[in-house]
């Protein structure tokens, strides 16, 4: 029989996504469909072969599952669908994690009789949460020897025990198995905890979720698996409802995809799969392409070998592959390839920032043509490029930026106005904490002209109170006290008039609002610390004027995590007699222990909207290898920063530990020195071709002979730097001796 499956393969930028829709498009405009019911799941024989029913999709809308590899690529899948089609066909494209929960969330009433568990509706934990949860229940068992053997702290060692759970649901292993994997793949040497501890430690916090009615994306993956997907009823719904699969990028999948993919393909559904054999940028958080590459020999295979897009790939491939394995070799790079050089790191970021300048101002490239690349970037490298780029008026967009909360002075100053309304919180509180409340909340408002103006990031917000100001009044009116820690008038200064009338009004208001929700709350007139929150930021922030758009996505973020935060300790309180965490020591321990938790530089999830709306900025992309990969992005030029950096061949904070046992085709086998490096191997090569195929026009090699800590860089990709010609500020450098 025919196989109408098909399987696209090619690179980068090949067009793959577009040969999908294009298949898609034709399936559903077909006239050799039968008109009969969609749920009868008849076939009958059309010319070529056995052809599926698909009208029943042009009227509903049900049938197809569409699946993209993040959560960007799935906005964009649905948009470039939506486009194709003229909007006939509603589409609703999922992530393979986002199709599982909403699974989950729609059967629960199965699971709970399948499980025995608490009628209860299911709540998703986010990361933050489930970390902070699972090392309360596990501190008693992670003491100081334990973390001492395992030689990293409390916080890594309760991530990497997580980790584990998740990375066994991606390749189909139910919890029970994690210690078998482990012990088989762990050497001896570098074994620091038994895998009988992580494998209990994982099945309480298992237990402890599930009778909670708590999820996380291990357990979601876990409960799929290997509860749903073999129930019948569940199955039965599946075979119902979707006669086609739509995946685009599916070596970013995890194993466990291709137990839904083959399942529906057994079952007479039709699958639409593209595949990247230089790609695979999720390996090490779960992927598992070459399993994945398996669902190939049940489809048609299309191979697409020419991109339609101008790239560097086809002159640059060669050459660099070949320098790069092979150092000696007496190769020269044509002159699209140039190298910034300096010895210093702090130089390099200024030479680079400068030739990004110059080559926009002279008119050779736009903003939004130009990506700075680099395999991490430190808080350093980032301000300063951000820094010197727009002083210039040239905007920069850092992708996907992860920043802790607790950087951004606005959340601070609410985190310290929650500490001095709530009783009992005055340990959370300092001098220099309230000095830079004081300014924060004492914004000026707009003036009417400004008003109808877009706030931009980075602009800057004037103040009633400097900080010079803000410091005396913290210094002589604050009074700090355990339980109740409190502002005094200004007037306790005895020199007060230094302060001056525009920042003493603004104190003054500060206090009186600040007596007012105490008086409130003492009275139980505020419900929770969230209206609290919603009251600061009415008042102080969003009276007179919007804030400048990275402030209000630092508040959404701030509000969404707050209400998640509330909303699982209310679960958590309902089953207080038999938990085994910590009973509360006051009423407000929570709110103690959501500012302790921000203040310890937690990395929440992004808020929503997850994307403006309207059309991109045009700026200068910022962004780490992993980052600029994940997004599919594309520019004309190209500035690979740390080009000397070892990093190039590390996975970093893209790779989880344990991440290699649970690939299916070496599932427990050892991993040794010699798997380290070939991984290492391959995953530069990927990188390399990955990235030529995502820059048309220059690449700039920027490399700094000392990293930050001092140490010569002698990275992989150093013998490039050797072998292309030097931009014009190397050579003015070398001229002048700087």
């Amino acid at each position: 029989m025919i196989s109408h499956s098909i399987w696209i393969v090619g690179n980068s930028r090949s067009g793959k996504t577009t040969r999908l829709i294009e298949h898609f498009s034709c399936w559903l405009s077909s006239k050799n469909y039968d008109t009969e019911s969609f749920y009868t799941k008849k076939q009958e024989e059309q010319k070529g072969g056995m052809v599926p029913q698909l009208s029943y999709l042009q009227q509903t809308g049900t049938g197809v599952l569409i699946l993209a590899a993040n959560s960007e690529n799935r906005r964009a899948l649905g948009d470039k669908i939506v486009t194709t089609t003229q909007g006939k066909y509603p589409v609703r494209a999922k992530t393979i994690l986002g199709f599982f929960q909403d699974e989950v969330i729609l059967f629960w009433p199965l699971l709970i009789q399948l499980l025995h568990l608490k009628a209860q509706f299911p709540v998703r934990l986010r990361p933050e949460t489930e970390q902070e949860l699972a090392t309360k229940l596990w501190r008693s068992q992670l003491d100081a020897a334990t973390l001492q053997r395992a030689g990293v702290n409390e916080y890594r060692l309760v991530r990497r025990i997580l980790d584990l759970l998740q990375l066994a649901a991606y390749s189909c292993q139910p919890c029970e198995n994690i210690a078998q994997v482990l012990q088989t793949s762990l050497q001896e040497e570098f074994i620091d905890l038994e895998p009988e501890l992580l494998a209990s430690l994982l099945l309480d916090w298992r237990d402890f979720c599930l009778s909670r009615g708590l999820l996380t994306y291990g357990i979601i993956t876990e409960l799929y698996s290997q509860k749903l997907l073999s129930d019948r009823t569940y199955q039965q719904y599946l075979m119902q409802r979707y006669q086609a699969v739509l995946a685009d990028d599916v070596d970013d999948y995890p194993g466990v995809a291709r137990q839904l993919f083959d399942f529906l393909l057994d079952h007479n559904a039709v699958g639409m799969f593209s595949f990247n054999p230089q790609g695979a940028v999720r390996l090490g958080l779960g992927a598992d392409p070459n399993y994945m590459e398996g669902l190939a020999g049940r489809c048609r295979i299309e191979k697409l070998t020419q991109t339609p897009l101008p790239c560097l790939a086809e002159t640059l491939n060669t050459p660099m592959l070949e320098l790069v394995t092979e150092p000696m070799a007496l190769l020269s790079l044509p002159d699209t390839v140039q190298s910034i050089q300096t010895t210093s790191r702090a130089q390099l970021l200024r030479h680079t920032a400068e030739e990004i300048v110059t080559a926009i101002k002279t008119g050779q490239v736009e903003a939004e043509q130009v990506a700075i690349i680099a395999p991490g970037l430190d808080a350093i490298a980032r301000y300063t490029l951000v820094e010197i780029l727009i002083k210039q008026n040239i905007p920069v967009e850092s992708l996907n930026e992860q920043r802790p909360l607790i950087s951004s002075p606005v959340i601070r100053a609410l985190l310290t106005m929650l500490a001095l309304v709530y009783p009992g919180l005055g340990r959370l509180v300092d001098r220099d904490a309230v000095a830079e409340m004081l300014v924060v909340l004492s914004r000026k408002p707009e003036p009417p002209e400004n008003i109808s103006q877009l706030p931009t990031p980075h602009s800057q917000l004037s103040t009633h109170i400097d900080p010079v100001r803000a410091g005396l009044i913290a210094d002589y009116c604050f009074v700090p006290h355990p339980d109740e820690p409190k502002l005094l008038p200004v007037s306790a200064f005895e020199r007060w008039d230094r302060i001056g009338y525009a920042a003493t009004k603004a104190y003054g208001e500060i206090l009186e609002w600040l007596e007012k929700v105490r008086s409130q709350q003492q009275q139980r007139l505020i419900p929770s610390p969230i209206s609290l929150l919603y009251l600061a930021i009415q008042h102080f922030l969003c009276k007179d004027s919007n804030p400048p758009s990275d402030q209000m996505a630092a508040l959404r973020e701030l509000l969404e995590t707050a209400q998640h935060y509330w909303e699982i300790d209310t679960r958590l309180k309902q089953t207080i007699p038999h938990s085994p965490l910590p009973t509360p020591n006051s009423p407000f321990s929570t709110v103690a222990e959501f500012i302790q938790l921000l203040r310890r530089g937690t990395i929440t999830a992004n808020p929503y909207p997850l994307r403006p709306v309207g059309p991109s900025r045009k700026a200068v992309t910022l962004a780490t290898i992993f980052q600029y990969r994940s997004s599919r992005k594309s520019h004309r030029w190209h500035f690979w920063l740390d080009a000397g950096s070892p990093l190039w061949t590390k996975g970093g904070a893209a790779t989880l530990f344990g991440a290699p046992f649970f690939l299916q085709a070496r599932l427990g086998q050892p991993w040794t020195a010699e798997d380290e490096q070939q991984s290492e191997e391959e995953r530069l090569r990927r990188i390399l071709l990955d990235l030529l195929s995502r820059v048309s026009q220059k690449v700039y090699l920027c490399h700094s002979e000392l990293a930050v800590n001092g140490q010569e860089q002698i990275g992989p990709l150093l013998s490039l730097v050797h072998a292309c010609t030097p931009s014009e500020a190397t050579i003015t450098q070398d001229l002048t001796g700087v």
